[in-house]
Protein backbone atom coordinates (compact mmCIF):
# COMPACT_ATOMS: atom_id res chain seq x y z
CA UNK A 1 0.00 0.00 0.00
CA UNK A 2 2.83 2.23 0.62
CA UNK A 3 4.39 1.89 -2.82
CA UNK A 4 0.90 2.65 -3.90
CA UNK A 5 0.49 5.96 -2.25
CA UNK A 6 4.00 6.96 -3.29
CA UNK A 7 3.23 6.70 -6.64
CA UNK A 8 -0.40 9.19 -6.05
CA UNK A 9 1.68 11.37 -4.23
CA UNK A 10 4.36 11.70 -6.88
CA UNK A 11 1.56 12.22 -9.23
CA UNK A 12 -0.05 14.93 -7.65
CA UNK A 13 3.19 16.52 -6.96
CA UNK A 14 4.59 16.15 -10.24
CA UNK A 15 0.87 17.71 -12.19
CA UNK A 16 0.09 20.13 -9.70
CA UNK A 17 3.63 21.77 -9.70
CA UNK A 18 3.88 21.68 -13.92
CA UNK A 19 0.12 23.01 -14.29
CA UNK A 20 1.54 26.61 -14.14
CA UNK A 21 3.83 26.02 -16.81
CA UNK A 22 1.53 24.26 -18.85
CA UNK A 23 -1.05 26.89 -18.38
CA UNK A 24 1.46 29.65 -19.61
CA UNK A 25 1.93 27.56 -22.57
CA UNK A 26 -1.26 27.41 -23.64
CA UNK A 27 -1.53 30.93 -23.24
CA UNK A 28 1.11 31.58 -25.59
CA UNK A 29 0.10 28.91 -28.17
CA UNK A 30 -3.07 29.78 -28.27
CA UNK A 31 -4.65 26.96 -26.57
CA UNK A 32 -8.03 28.95 -24.98
CA UNK A 33 -11.42 28.36 -24.23
CA UNK A 34 -13.92 30.96 -25.76
CA UNK A 35 -17.07 31.58 -23.95
CA UNK A 36 -19.88 29.45 -26.06
CA UNK A 37 -23.35 29.41 -26.09
CA UNK A 38 -23.38 26.34 -23.92
CA UNK A 39 -20.52 27.21 -21.69
CA UNK A 40 -20.64 28.24 -17.98
CA UNK A 41 -17.25 30.39 -17.25
CA UNK A 42 -17.96 34.21 -18.40
CA UNK A 43 -13.80 34.90 -19.69
CA UNK A 44 -11.23 32.85 -21.77
CA UNK A 45 -9.77 29.96 -19.91
CA UNK A 46 -6.59 27.99 -21.17
CA UNK A 47 -6.65 24.60 -21.87
CA UNK A 48 -4.76 22.02 -22.39
CA UNK A 49 -4.48 20.92 -18.74
CA UNK A 50 -3.91 17.11 -19.56
CA UNK A 51 -0.36 17.77 -20.45
CA UNK A 52 0.68 18.18 -16.97
CA UNK A 53 -1.67 15.36 -15.93
CA UNK A 54 0.07 13.33 -18.35
CA UNK A 55 3.57 14.16 -17.01
CA UNK A 56 2.23 13.57 -13.46
CA UNK A 57 1.17 10.20 -14.45
CA UNK A 58 4.71 9.35 -16.82
CA UNK A 59 6.67 10.40 -13.84
CA UNK A 60 4.74 7.96 -11.45
CA UNK A 61 4.87 5.07 -14.07
CA UNK A 62 8.64 5.65 -14.33
CA UNK A 63 9.45 5.42 -10.23
CA UNK A 64 7.25 2.25 -10.35
CA UNK A 65 9.62 0.47 -12.65
CA UNK A 66 12.58 1.83 -10.55
CA UNK A 67 10.87 0.85 -7.57
CA UNK A 68 10.23 -2.90 -8.81
CA UNK A 69 13.84 -2.85 -9.87
CA UNK A 70 15.57 -1.62 -6.34
CA UNK A 71 13.15 -2.79 -3.90
CA UNK A 72 14.27 -6.22 -2.30
CA UNK A 73 10.55 -7.48 -2.11
CA UNK A 74 10.81 -7.01 -5.83
CA UNK A 75 7.54 -5.07 -5.47
CA UNK A 76 5.79 -4.73 -9.13
CA UNK A 77 8.53 -6.33 -10.93
CA UNK A 78 5.19 -8.92 -12.00
CA UNK A 79 3.45 -5.66 -13.43
CA UNK A 80 6.56 -4.89 -15.54
CA UNK A 81 7.16 -8.04 -17.01
CA UNK A 82 4.13 -8.51 -19.34
CA UNK A 83 4.84 -4.61 -20.76
CA UNK A 84 1.52 -3.53 -19.88
CA UNK A 85 2.39 -0.49 -18.30
CA UNK A 86 4.37 0.37 -20.97
CA UNK A 87 1.09 0.24 -23.26
CA UNK A 88 -0.95 2.12 -21.09
CA UNK A 89 1.81 4.69 -20.97
CA UNK A 90 1.80 4.75 -25.22
CA UNK A 91 -1.69 4.94 -25.71
CA UNK A 92 -2.13 7.85 -22.95
CA UNK A 93 0.99 9.40 -25.10
CA UNK A 94 -1.13 9.14 -28.26
CA UNK A 95 -4.44 10.22 -27.05
CA UNK A 96 -2.95 13.39 -25.28
CA UNK A 97 -0.85 14.46 -28.18
CA UNK A 98 -4.68 14.18 -30.23
CA UNK A 99 -6.07 16.30 -27.35
CA UNK A 100 -3.60 18.71 -27.36
CA UNK A 101 -3.40 18.81 -31.04
CA UNK A 102 -8.18 19.66 -30.16
CA UNK A 103 -6.93 22.13 -27.70
CA UNK A 104 -5.16 24.10 -30.58
CA UNK A 105 -6.98 23.53 -33.47
CA UNK A 106 -10.22 22.22 -32.72
CA UNK A 107 -10.17 18.98 -34.66
CA UNK A 108 -13.19 17.28 -36.13
CA UNK A 109 -15.13 14.42 -34.35
CA UNK A 110 -14.23 11.41 -36.62
CA UNK A 111 -10.53 12.69 -36.74
CA UNK A 112 -10.68 11.94 -32.18
CA UNK A 113 -12.25 8.93 -32.81
CA UNK A 114 -9.66 7.45 -35.30
CA UNK A 115 -7.04 9.24 -33.11
CA UNK A 116 -8.73 7.07 -29.65
CA UNK A 117 -9.07 3.88 -31.89
CA UNK A 118 -5.53 4.53 -32.44
CA UNK A 119 -4.06 4.77 -28.97
CA UNK A 120 -6.59 1.96 -27.51
CA UNK A 121 -5.10 -0.34 -30.42
CA UNK A 122 -1.54 0.37 -29.57
CA UNK A 123 -2.60 -0.71 -26.18
CA UNK A 124 -3.97 -3.68 -27.10
CA UNK A 125 -0.78 -4.31 -29.20
CA UNK A 126 1.60 -4.01 -26.08
CA UNK A 127 -1.14 -6.33 -23.80
CA UNK A 128 -3.69 -3.74 -22.33
CA UNK A 129 -6.89 -6.26 -23.84
CA UNK A 130 -9.58 -8.21 -22.84
CA UNK A 131 -8.96 -12.12 -22.50
CA UNK A 132 -11.94 -13.33 -21.07
CA UNK A 133 -15.80 -12.03 -20.05
CA UNK A 134 -17.37 -13.19 -17.10
CA UNK A 135 -20.93 -13.41 -18.22
CA UNK A 136 -22.66 -16.82 -16.57
CA UNK A 137 -18.86 -17.94 -16.08
CA UNK A 138 -15.70 -16.50 -17.26
CA UNK A 139 -16.96 -16.13 -21.69
CA UNK A 140 -13.48 -16.81 -23.93
CA UNK A 141 -14.13 -15.05 -27.57
CA UNK A 142 -11.80 -14.90 -30.37
CA UNK A 143 -8.78 -12.32 -30.38
CA UNK A 144 -10.22 -10.17 -32.59
CA UNK A 145 -13.61 -9.97 -31.07
CA UNK A 146 -11.82 -9.02 -27.58
CA UNK A 147 -9.47 -6.79 -29.38
CA UNK A 148 -12.24 -4.72 -30.77
CA UNK A 149 -14.22 -5.35 -27.80
CA UNK A 150 -10.89 -3.40 -25.81
CA UNK A 151 -10.99 -0.26 -28.23
CA UNK A 152 -14.74 -0.56 -27.84
CA UNK A 153 -14.26 0.10 -23.92
CA UNK A 154 -11.43 2.61 -24.62
CA UNK A 155 -13.84 4.76 -27.25
CA UNK A 156 -16.87 4.62 -24.83
CA UNK A 157 -14.84 5.77 -21.75
CA UNK A 158 -12.74 8.22 -23.07
CA UNK A 159 -16.14 9.76 -24.68
CA UNK A 160 -17.91 9.40 -21.42
CA UNK A 161 -15.75 11.29 -19.30
CA UNK A 162 -15.59 13.74 -21.93
CA UNK A 163 -18.76 14.47 -22.04
CA UNK A 164 -18.94 15.47 -18.22
CA UNK A 165 -16.10 18.07 -18.32
CA UNK A 166 -18.63 21.06 -18.42
CA UNK A 167 -17.94 22.52 -14.62
CA UNK A 168 -14.99 23.89 -13.33
CA UNK A 169 -13.57 20.73 -11.58
CA UNK A 170 -16.11 18.11 -12.11
CA UNK A 171 -14.58 15.61 -14.53
CA UNK A 172 -11.13 15.28 -12.64
CA UNK A 173 -12.89 15.26 -9.47
CA UNK A 174 -15.51 12.33 -10.87
CA UNK A 175 -12.82 10.30 -12.36
CA UNK A 176 -10.54 10.92 -9.15
CA UNK A 177 -13.58 9.68 -6.84
CA UNK A 178 -13.85 6.88 -9.46
CA UNK A 179 -10.50 5.87 -9.66
CA UNK A 180 -10.18 6.01 -6.04
CA UNK A 181 -13.27 3.14 -5.63
CA UNK A 182 -11.59 1.31 -8.49
CA UNK A 183 -7.93 1.46 -6.73
CA UNK A 184 -9.80 0.03 -3.50
CA UNK A 185 -11.98 -3.18 -5.31
CA UNK A 186 -8.17 -4.04 -7.22
CA UNK A 187 -6.55 -3.92 -3.93
CA UNK A 188 -8.21 -5.53 -1.84
CA UNK A 189 -8.98 -8.97 -4.91
CA UNK A 190 -5.91 -9.09 -5.57
CA UNK A 191 -4.43 -8.90 -1.59
CA UNK A 192 -7.31 -11.55 -0.88
CA UNK A 193 -6.16 -13.92 -4.25
CA UNK A 194 -2.79 -13.25 -3.66
CA UNK A 195 -1.25 -12.30 -0.43
CA UNK A 196 2.62 -12.45 -1.37
CA UNK A 197 2.33 -10.62 -4.27
CA UNK A 198 -0.65 -7.70 -4.42
CA UNK A 199 0.93 -5.98 -7.18
CA UNK A 200 -1.35 -5.30 -10.19
CA UNK A 201 -1.58 -2.65 -13.33
CA UNK A 202 -4.58 -2.05 -12.22
CA UNK A 203 -4.24 -0.62 -8.83
CA UNK A 204 -0.57 1.02 -10.22
CA UNK A 205 -2.73 2.85 -12.88
CA UNK A 206 -5.64 4.00 -10.65
CA UNK A 207 -3.00 4.95 -8.01
CA UNK A 208 -1.14 7.19 -10.26
CA UNK A 209 -4.31 8.22 -11.64
CA UNK A 210 -5.92 9.63 -8.56
CA UNK A 211 -2.56 11.47 -7.80
CA UNK A 212 -3.11 12.93 -11.11
CA UNK A 213 -6.26 14.53 -10.40
CA UNK A 214 -5.58 15.58 -7.09
CA UNK A 215 -2.71 17.77 -8.54
CA UNK A 216 -4.67 19.24 -10.96
CA UNK A 217 -8.11 20.25 -8.51
CA UNK A 218 -6.38 23.14 -6.68
CA UNK A 219 -6.08 25.12 -10.11
CA UNK A 220 -8.68 23.83 -11.87
CA UNK A 221 -11.48 24.15 -9.04
CA UNK A 222 -14.65 26.57 -9.45
CA UNK A 223 -12.82 29.46 -10.35
CA UNK A 224 -11.13 27.79 -12.51
CA UNK A 225 -7.87 29.10 -13.88
CA UNK A 226 -7.54 26.44 -16.34
CA UNK A 227 -8.96 23.70 -18.07
CA UNK A 228 -8.00 20.32 -18.81
CA UNK A 229 -9.11 20.54 -22.21
CA UNK A 230 -9.33 17.30 -24.58
CA UNK A 231 -5.53 16.27 -23.66
CA UNK A 232 -6.98 15.69 -20.15
CA UNK A 233 -10.60 14.25 -20.68
CA UNK A 234 -9.38 11.96 -23.52
CA UNK A 235 -5.97 10.85 -21.11
CA UNK A 236 -8.03 10.44 -17.62
CA UNK A 237 -10.77 8.74 -19.86
CA UNK A 238 -8.68 6.26 -21.46
CA UNK A 239 -6.70 5.80 -17.84
CA UNK A 240 -10.16 4.17 -16.19
CA UNK A 241 -10.58 2.37 -19.18
CA UNK A 242 -6.92 0.56 -18.86
CA UNK A 243 -8.08 -0.21 -14.98
CA UNK A 244 -10.97 -1.39 -16.03
CA UNK A 245 -9.66 -4.08 -18.57
CA UNK A 246 -6.77 -5.37 -16.87
CA UNK A 247 -9.47 -6.12 -14.02
CA UNK A 248 -12.41 -7.38 -16.15
CA UNK A 249 -11.18 -11.31 -17.30
CA UNK A 250 -7.45 -11.06 -16.03
CA UNK A 251 -8.18 -11.00 -12.01
CA UNK A 252 -10.27 -14.30 -10.92
CA UNK A 253 -13.55 -12.94 -9.47
CA UNK A 254 -13.75 -16.13 -7.76
CA UNK A 255 -11.32 -14.67 -5.40
CA UNK A 256 -13.30 -12.30 -3.57
CA UNK A 257 -13.80 -13.66 -0.08
CA UNK A 258 -17.06 -12.96 -0.25
CA UNK A 259 -19.88 -14.99 -2.45
CA UNK A 260 -23.43 -14.06 -1.38
CA UNK A 261 -24.04 -11.67 -4.07
CA UNK A 262 -22.17 -13.35 -7.20
CA UNK A 263 -19.04 -11.52 -7.25
CA UNK A 264 -17.68 -13.13 -11.13
CA UNK A 265 -20.25 -9.96 -11.92
CA UNK A 266 -18.32 -7.84 -9.89
CA UNK A 267 -15.52 -7.33 -12.99
CA UNK A 268 -18.63 -5.98 -14.91
CA UNK A 269 -20.50 -4.00 -12.78
CA UNK A 270 -17.62 -2.24 -10.96
CA UNK A 271 -17.26 -0.05 -14.33
CA UNK A 272 -20.26 0.41 -14.81
CA UNK A 273 -20.91 1.93 -10.86
CA UNK A 274 -17.65 4.00 -10.98
CA UNK A 275 -18.69 5.43 -14.40
CA UNK A 276 -21.84 5.46 -13.67
CA UNK A 277 -22.40 10.25 -13.84
CA UNK A 278 -20.36 9.84 -17.21
CA UNK A 279 -22.36 7.00 -18.47
CA UNK A 280 -25.75 8.41 -18.08
CA UNK A 281 -25.08 11.90 -19.40
CA UNK A 282 -23.56 10.02 -22.13
CA UNK A 283 -26.34 7.81 -22.67
CA UNK A 284 -29.22 10.89 -22.03
CA UNK A 285 -27.33 13.04 -25.06
CA UNK A 286 -27.05 10.36 -27.54
CA UNK A 287 -30.99 9.92 -26.68
CA UNK A 288 -31.60 13.10 -26.87
CA UNK A 289 -30.02 14.76 -29.95
CA UNK A 290 -30.76 11.43 -31.94
CA UNK A 291 -34.44 12.37 -31.24
CA UNK A 292 -33.93 15.61 -32.28
CA UNK A 293 -32.11 14.52 -36.07
CA UNK A 294 -28.81 15.52 -34.83
CA UNK A 295 -25.04 13.53 -34.71
CA UNK A 296 -24.72 12.63 -30.61
CA UNK A 297 -21.59 14.33 -31.04
CA UNK A 298 -23.22 17.77 -31.28
CA UNK A 299 -23.09 20.08 -28.28
CA UNK A 300 -25.92 21.05 -26.11
CA UNK A 301 -26.77 22.88 -22.90
CA UNK A 302 -28.47 19.74 -21.21
CA UNK A 303 -26.11 17.94 -19.78
CA UNK A 304 -26.63 16.57 -15.88
CA UNK A 305 -24.10 19.47 -15.03
CA UNK A 306 -26.48 22.38 -17.04
CA UNK A 307 -29.58 21.05 -15.03
CA UNK A 308 -28.13 20.88 -11.77
CA UNK A 309 -27.31 24.53 -12.62
CA UNK A 310 -31.28 24.89 -13.92
CA UNK A 311 -32.23 23.15 -10.41
CA UNK A 312 -30.91 26.61 -8.70
CA UNK A 313 -27.54 24.90 -7.35
CA UNK A 314 -24.33 27.37 -7.47
CA UNK A 315 -21.26 26.35 -9.40
CA UNK A 316 -19.59 24.81 -6.92
CA UNK A 317 -22.46 22.89 -5.41
CA UNK A 318 -23.37 21.68 -8.36
CA UNK A 319 -20.24 20.12 -8.40
CA UNK A 320 -19.89 18.66 -4.97
CA UNK A 321 -23.43 16.76 -5.28
CA UNK A 322 -22.38 15.32 -8.54
CA UNK A 323 -19.33 14.31 -6.38
CA UNK A 324 -21.81 12.85 -4.06
CA UNK A 325 -23.53 10.93 -6.35
CA UNK A 326 -20.23 9.72 -8.03
CA UNK A 327 -18.80 8.30 -4.95
CA UNK A 328 -22.45 6.88 -4.13
CA UNK A 329 -22.04 4.36 -6.57
CA UNK A 330 -18.53 3.64 -7.39
CA UNK A 331 -17.73 2.95 -3.54
CA UNK A 332 -21.35 1.42 -2.87
CA UNK A 333 -20.73 -1.48 -5.16
CA UNK A 334 -16.77 -1.31 -4.62
CA UNK A 335 -17.17 -2.19 -1.06
CA UNK A 336 -19.93 -4.79 -1.47
CA UNK A 337 -17.55 -7.03 -3.29
CA UNK A 338 -16.06 -7.19 0.30
CA UNK A 339 -19.02 -6.53 3.09
CA UNK A 340 -22.02 -8.22 3.76
CA UNK A 341 -24.89 -7.98 1.54
CA UNK A 342 -27.27 -6.50 3.68
CA UNK A 343 -24.79 -3.83 5.17
CA UNK A 344 -23.57 -2.67 1.78
CA UNK A 345 -27.24 -2.16 0.59
CA UNK A 346 -28.22 -0.33 4.00
CA UNK A 347 -25.14 2.17 3.19
CA UNK A 348 -25.93 2.41 -0.67
CA UNK A 349 -29.50 3.01 -0.04
CA UNK A 350 -28.92 5.86 2.61
CA UNK A 351 -26.05 7.60 0.81
CA UNK A 352 -28.89 7.25 -2.14
CA UNK A 353 -31.49 9.46 -0.11
CA UNK A 354 -28.52 12.16 1.21
CA UNK A 355 -27.75 12.75 -2.25
CA UNK A 356 -31.03 12.68 -3.21
CA UNK A 357 -31.86 15.24 -1.04
CA UNK A 358 -28.88 17.45 -1.66
CA UNK A 359 -30.26 17.49 -5.26
CA UNK A 360 -33.54 18.73 -4.77
CA UNK A 361 -32.82 21.01 -2.00
CA UNK A 362 -33.13 24.28 -4.52
CA UNK A 363 -36.45 22.74 -5.31
CA UNK A 364 -38.09 23.87 -1.80
CA UNK A 365 -36.50 27.41 -1.31
CA UNK A 366 -39.19 29.19 -3.56
CA UNK A 367 -42.28 27.16 -1.38
CA UNK A 368 -40.42 28.45 2.07
CA UNK A 369 -40.32 31.91 1.08
CA UNK A 370 -43.55 31.87 -0.77
CA UNK A 371 -45.02 30.52 3.09
CA UNK A 372 -43.05 33.38 4.95
CA UNK A 373 -44.37 35.70 2.62
CA UNK A 374 -48.09 34.72 3.48
CA UNK A 375 -47.71 34.17 7.03
CA UNK A 376 -45.73 37.86 7.37
CA UNK A 377 -49.21 39.32 5.32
Amino acid sequence: MRAYLYLMFVAAAVTYVTTPLIRRIARRIGAITPVRERDVHAVPIPRMGGLAMFLGFTVAILTANEISQHTSSNFLGSVFQGGQPWGVLLGAAVVCLLGIADDVWQLDAITKFAGQAIGAGLMAWKGVQLVSVPVLGVTIFSTGVLVLLTVFIVLLTINAVNFVDGLDGLAAGVVGIAASAFFVYSYLLTRSSNAQDYSSVASMVTASLVGCCIGFLPHNFNPARIFMGDSGSMLIGLLMASATIEVTGQVDPESTSVHQIAPAFFPLVLPLAVLALPLVDLGLAVVRRTRRGQMFWHPDKMHLHHRMLALGHSHASAVLILYVWTATFAFGVALMAFVPYTYGLLAGGLAVVVATILTLGPLRRPRVRAATSRHAQ
